[in-house]
C-alpha cells in the first residue's frame, strides 16, 4: 500500500527482513519458527508431522499411548477367564476322545484279532453258563434232589478242603529240596519260595510235614526256621502240587528263588513228579470275627 493510500494516522506495514523471508535452502520459513531454524519431526512423519489435536504428540506416539499400558475392565477380565476355561475344557475333551478311540487307527489284522478274542471269551462264558444250567437240570430232574444236592456239596467241599488244608491231596507237581550247611537261609527266603510257587499256580504245599495255607507264617528261631510256630530242620523239603511245566521254570528264572539261594551257598534240587502227595492236615479253625455275608 502506497503512502498516498494510507489513512491518516495509519502506520506503514513492516517489511520482513531479507534473511527472515527465506531459509538457508531458499524455501520460505514456516510461520512461528525462528529465522534460520528447522523443525524436527519423527522418523517417517511428514514434514508438517501429525500434531493434530493440540496435545503435541505424533500419531505413532498417541497409538503407543493408547495400547500400553493395557487397560481392562472387570467385565473384560471375567470374559477372558471364562474363555480360557472353555478352551481348556475343549482341549481336554478332544484329548480324551482321541485316547479312547484308539481303535480308529488300528490295523485290519489287529481288529480281527480283537474280535477273535472277544468271541473266545464269549464262548467260554457260554460254556460256563451251559454247565451251570446242566447242574440245575440235574437237580430238577433227579428223582432224589436232596441226594444230588448233597453230592455236589461234597464235591465243592473237597475242592475247598484242599485249599484250606483240611483234606489230603495228590497230583502232579515237584519236589523241592534246599540244603543249607552254612545256615545262611532265613525265614524270609523260604517265604519268598512259597510266594513264587503260589504265583506259578501251586494248589497245595507242604514243608517238612507242615501244611502251608493262607495263614502260614515263617519266623527265624535260633539258627533255624519255624513254620507256624513249629521248628523245622534241614534239609527243607517242599512237596508241591501243580503243573510241573509252570512250577519248575518259575523257580529257575534269572534272579529267582534258586539263584538267590545259591548265592547263599545253599544247594537246591528241583525234581518233577507225576504224583505228589500232600497229606499233612490242618484243623478247621472257626474265625473269631468274620462271618458269611450271604443271607
Amino acid at each position: 500500500m502506497s503512502d498516498e493510500n494510507r489513512l491518516p494516522g495509519e502506520l506503514p506495514p513492516e517489511r520482513p527482513s531479507k534473511g527472515a523471508e527465506r531459509g538457508a535452502d531458499g524455501a520460505p520459513d514456516e510461520p512461528g519458527t525462528e529465522p534460520g531454524t528447522e523443525s524436527v519431526t519423527e522418523p517417517g512423519e511428514g514434514a508438517a508431522g501429525d500434531t493434530a489435536g493440540g496435545d503435541g504428540l505424533t500419531g505413532r506416539q498417541r497409538l503407543r499411548k493408547a495400547l500400553w499400558p493395557p487397560r481392562a475392565s472387570r467385565a473384560q477380565l471375567i470374559v477372558a477367564l471364562l474363555l480360557f476355561v472353555l478352551g481348556l475344557g475343549l482341549a481336554i475333551q478332544v484329548r480324551s476322545t482321541s485316547e479312547n478311540s484308539a481303535l480308529r487307527g488300528a490295523r485290519h489284522e489287529d481288529l480281527v484279532r480283537i474280535l477273535d478274542e472277544l468271541d473266545d471269551r464269549t464262548k467260554r462264558l457260554e460254556d460256563e453258563k451251559q454247565e451251570l444250567q446242566g447242574q440245575r437240570t440235574e437237580l430238577e430232574n433227579s428223582s432224589d434232589q436232596a441226594e444230588e444236592a448233597r453230592k455236589q456239596t461234597r464235591k465243592k467241599e473237597q475242592q475247598l478242603g484242599v485249599l484250606a488244608g483240611t483234606v489230603a491231596a495228590e497230583g502232579p507237581g515237584i519236589q523241592l529240596t534246599i540244603r543249607d550247611e552254612g545256615g545262611a537261609v532265613e525265614a524270609d527266603m523260604l517265604l519268598d519260595t512259597v510266594q513264587e510257587l503260589r504265583a506259578a499256580g501251586a494248589e497245595a504245599i507242604e514243608v517238612n510235614g507242615v501244611r502251608v495255607v493262607a495263614s502260614t507264617y515263617f519266623s527265624d528261631s535260633g539258627g533255624g526256621v519255624r513254620v507256624d510256630g513249629r521248628k523245622v530242620g534241614q534239609p527243607y523239603r517242599f512237596q508241591v502240587i501243580g503243573k510241573p511245566q509252570d512250577l519248575e521254570p518259575a523257580l529257575n528264572i534269572p534272579g529267582g528263588v534258586v539263584q538267590t539261594l545259591k548265592k547263599e551257598q545253599a544247594t537246591v534240587d528241583v525234581a518233577r513228579s507225576g504224583k505228589i502227595t500232600v497229606d499233612a492236615l490242618r484243623s478247621a479253625k472257626r474265625p473269631d470275627y468274620a462271618r458269611s455275608s450271604s443271607s
